[in-house]
């Protein structure tokens, strides 16, 4: 029997795979990530956080479902950056926005509003396919992976609930 700080600790290890191939990517494969794909591994960084607490601090059965909800939303924030960027990706070419500052830029010169605004509404940079795996981009990579690690977190929630007495 797998113990519960096992199973926090495998999905802490996934996220921390999937962040080692995409900054392999980065370096070693010239992909440069745009502002969406940031905040995608910021997401990804969040669930491997709240997974590796959990999974050090062996929660009880409440604690395990806290720790399960707090993943389950960070990758669903992380699951709709991805399709968002999946969607800008399929846009006719002429509905492509134009490319704009990159992150680091709007971070320092923009209010955090107009940041937020201009980060969600996507860049045409967003929308480039410069690599494929089994026909899929990296943004659906993405959104695949983050569907899964939101799977994961519920059915971790599950089976901490699971481990509640009988009401009563």
């Amino acid at each position: 029997m797998i113990s519960p700080r096992a199973r926090y600790a495998a999905g802490a290890a996934v996220c921390a795979a999937l962040l080692a191939s995409g900054y392999y990517l980065q370096y070693f494969g010239g992909q440069e990530p745009c502002p969406l794909c940031l905040v995608q591994r910021g997401f990804y960084y969040a669930v491997l956080i709240v997974l590796a607490v959990a999974a050090l601090h062996a929660p009880g059965r409440l604690g395990g479902i806290a720790y399960s909800i707090a993943a389950f939303a960070f990758a669903a924030g992380g699951g709709a950056v991805a399709a968002r960027q999946v969607w800008l990706q399929h846009l006719p070419p002429d509905k492509i926005p134009p490319c704009g500052p990159d992150l680091f830029f709007m971070l320092e010169n923009l209010p955090i509003a107009r940041t937020l605004e201009k980060l969600f509404a996507g860049s045409g940079q967003c929308a480039e396919v410069g690599w494929k795996f089994l026909g899929l981009s990296i943004a659906e990579w993405s959104l695949a992976w983050f569907v899964a690690l939101a799977l994961y977190a519920l059915w971790l929630a599950w089976r901490s609930g699971s481990r509640l007495p009988p009401p009563g």
